[in-house]
């Protein structure tokens, strides 16, 4: 199988006349990195490897273990479809590996692959399918706060505007290059516009996720528009969320299906909800990892704040959709937390790793909260026994370091660097002073 996909990229890259060959990577933050090989060089990167200088690309390592090698991975070769034929140019994701063929630590995507493997030794295979939210705005001015484009609201039918033409031409383009989308509308904020795409597999969602932030960003650049997937650019108004629907699969059955539960819910899911409550707080420096990603998670604005779940409550950390027509492969859960701005590759790891905690130790699903949490005092909370997310980034950092499940997950490399560079981001962050104090101490103090 491995060797016929070799041999197709090989011959779509003569056949195409393709230029340009760009390896795609992702650093530690999930920032998309890539580097350019001649069609040439396409045959010796498959066989051998590209190296290249591990030590400038952030979390990977030190000066003095520079090199390492780019894998590419023939099962997401795809010609890019913006780029003009005369010079048509294709990408392709790579592993990261040490010189001697290894897997490198401080690569993402081989941290999935660890932990599907972990999934796959139990006979599951986890499949994914995120419902995206992003912004549109009119081009940065230095200094200046975000201009909408738009003014419309949730699933407003808006006339055939620029954001309305950018979101189809995204959608166009993103069927070109295999990623199948199932819904898409404007999103409740001015501005704010909503991709899902179809499930797949974790490995190939969170290559579709990196594909799918870069061709937002292509397509609108080239209409002079700015797109962001920063989870709280304007205040007042709600945020942009990434709602991961999971499941796992054995072989073509639905692990998470059960006909004899009254929520269609197998014993499989529910501890794999357990794992994931149980653990949400020490994850949520994954999931959420940046400063700006606490101002979505407050009372308000939809976005999920305690730790609970529900079947349609969409004030807790897990809902439980109602599969359509009943059908036993679309049972699956919903979790509301993380955001678009979020490593894919470690996000989906840590999930993972919690929901299998729950299954492998038999965790417990806690009862069911089914009213609107965001109206009921602390006190009734705590008597329920429901926890709140972490309030800001350092709070989830302090719970994150001494959490030995993330440290499994993500391995000792990646755990270690992600602390150390979100502890700074905080230290930056706290030291800061925002036009909120300006405006409200300056003149008043």
């Amino acid at each position: 199988m491995l060797d016929a996909q070799r041999d197709y990229v090989l011959r779509t890259v003569e056949e195409r006349g393709i230029r340009l060959v760009r390896l795609w990577f992702t650093d530690v933050l999930g920032t998309l990195k890539s580097f350019a090989i001649s069609p040439a060089e396409m045959e010796n990167a498959l066989n051998d490897g590209m190296s290249f200088d591990g030590s400038s690309i952030d979390g990977y390592g030190r000066v003095q273990e520079a090199d390492v090698l780019a894998l590419p991975d023939p099962n997401t070769f795809e010609v890019l479809p913006w780029v003009d034929a005369k010079s048509a140019e294709a990408r392709v994701f790579c592993d990261i590996a040490q010189l001697d063929g290894t897997p490198f630590e401080g690569d993402p995507r081989q941290v999935l692959r660890r932990n599907l493997e972990a999934a796959r030794k139990l006979g599951l295979v986890f499949y994914v399918a995120p419902d995206v939210e992003y912004f549109y705005f009119a081009p940065r001015n230095d200094g200046g706060r975000p201009v909408p484009l738009d003014q419309g609201g949730f699933f407003d039918l808006t006339t055939t505007d620029i954001t309305s033409s950018l979101r189809k031409e995204t959608i166009r383009t993103l069927e070109t290059m295999s990623i199948p989308v199932e819904y898409s509308f404007h999103e409740d904020s001015p501005s704010q516009h909503e991709i899902d795409l179809r499930h797949t597999d974790a490995l190939t969602m969170a290559d579709s996720i990196m594909t799918f932030r870069f061709v937002v960003k292509e397509i609108a650049a080239m209409r002079d528009v700015h797109a962001t997937f920063m989870p709280k650019p304007l205040e007042g108004v709600q945020g942009s969320g990434m709602h991961l629907h999971l499941s796992l699969f054995k072989g073509d059955t639905n692990a998470f299906h059960s006909e004899s539960d009254p929520y269609n819910l197998s014993d499989t899911a529910k501890s794999f909800m357990a794992g994931l409550l149980r653990h949400a707080a020490e994850i949520t420096a994954v999931t959420n990892q940046t400063v700006n990603s606490y101002k979505r998670l407050v009372p308000g604005f939809e976005a999920p704040v305690h730790v609970s779940w529900a079947r349609n409550n969409r004030s807790g950390l897990i809902r439980v959709p109602v599969p359509k027509r009943g059908s036993e492969l679309a049972t699956r859960i919903e979790l509301r937390s993380p955001d678009p701005a979020c490593n894919p590759y470690l996000a989906f790891s840590v999930i993972l790793a919690a929901g299998l905690r729950g299954i492998e130790e038999g965790y417990e699903l806690p009862s069911e909260a089914d009213a609107n949490l965001f109206e009921m005092g602390d006190a009734a909370l705590t008597k329920l026994g429901i926890e709140q997310l972490p309030q800001s980034l350092n709070d989830a950092l302090r719970v994150m370091e001494s959490s030995q499940l993330v440290a499994e997950a993500l391995g000792e490399h990646i755990f270690e660097w992600f602390l150390r560079n979100k502890r700074a981001e905080w230290r930056k962050y706290k030291t800061h002073v925002s036009q909120f104090e300006i405006d409200t101490y300056l003149r008043s103090i």
